[in-house]
């Protein structure tokens, strides 16, 4: 054998090798990519147009279960409002866009909805798109099916959780922390990465790869840093501002230890 056909032949692992470094940055690409915002270039009319007709009647119900008059005549909810539209707004910011017409940023709307509640939150949500829109950094046609990926999705988990936890009604503040913090926020990341996985499976128009077993464990690493984020936030406004959290009962959460031992 020449030395040229001894290259050849030991050049097919490497070759081989070279598809695998492929496939997995790909996977790595569409696990980092997919969960947050879709450009309408890799979405079809049809969906498009849903999710305009599933978004503005989110908005308009979330506009109408709003106290304006509370809202107008509280100065300290309108700096709440806007301080959490604006951090919302700097977290999208921070993002890696693709070619393939996905970008991967943090959602962040648990804690969103735990401070300011659902409608606020879903309206607030909203705000932080605009300025995305404003910005050039997300598509007009596509704000609805991302403001349904972004935060009607997001905000409807982290409200059946809080209310679930307030159903149960404990008393231990640490169950609050956890179970309307952290997990509201790994259970969001790990239904909305495969709900946009489906949306751009069925349009079509999404180069899907083919070694997409590898894509659960990118999935548990979104999982983390999500929950971690928002907890963490959650965390520190149990502790420093608890009285910003319209979702946390502090009669219960707070009360001294040794009322228990009294009934």
């Amino acid at each position: 054998m020449t030395a040229r056909g001894t290259h050849a032949a030991a050049g097919h692992p490497l070759q081989r090798g070279r598809e695998v470094c492929v496939y997995t940055a790909l996977i790595h690409r569409l696990a980092r990519g997919i969960v947050q915002v879709i450009s309408a270039q890799v979405l079809s009319g049809t969906t498009l147009s849903l999710g305009w007709l599933g978004y503005v009647p989110l908005l308009a119900w979330a506009a109408s279960q709003v106290r304006w008059v509370e809202l107008l005549a509280d100065r300290r909810r309108q700096h709440l409002l806007f301080g959490t539209v604006f951090c919302l707004f700097a977290l999208w910011l921070v993002r890696r866009d693709f070619d393939t017409g996905v970008a991967y940023h943090f959602i962040g709307m648990t804690a969103v909805t735990l401070l300011l509640d659902w409608p606020l939150a879903v309206l607030g949500g909203f705000m932080a798109q605009l300025g995305l829109l404003v910005l050039g950094r997300q598509d007009l046609a596509a704000l609805g099916v991302n403001g349904l990926l972004l935060v009607g999705l997001p905000v409807l988990i982290t409200e059946v959780c809080a209310l679930v936890v307030e159903r149960a009604q404990p008393r231990n503040l640490f169950v609050y922390i956890f179970c309307s913090g952290f997990f509201p926020a790994a259970l969001t990341v790990l239904v909305c990465v495969p709900v946009a996985l489906g949306l751009l499976w069925l349009d079509g128009r999404f180069a899907l790869p083919e070694w997409l077993g590898d894509f659960v464990g990118y999935l548990w690493l979104m999982m983390f840093p999500e929950a971690f984020i928002n907890g963490m936030v959650i965390s520190a406004l149990v502790v420093f501002c608890p009285d910003w959290l319209e979702t946390f009962n502090r009669t219960r959460y707070l009360q001294a230890p040794w009322k228990d031992d009294e009934h």
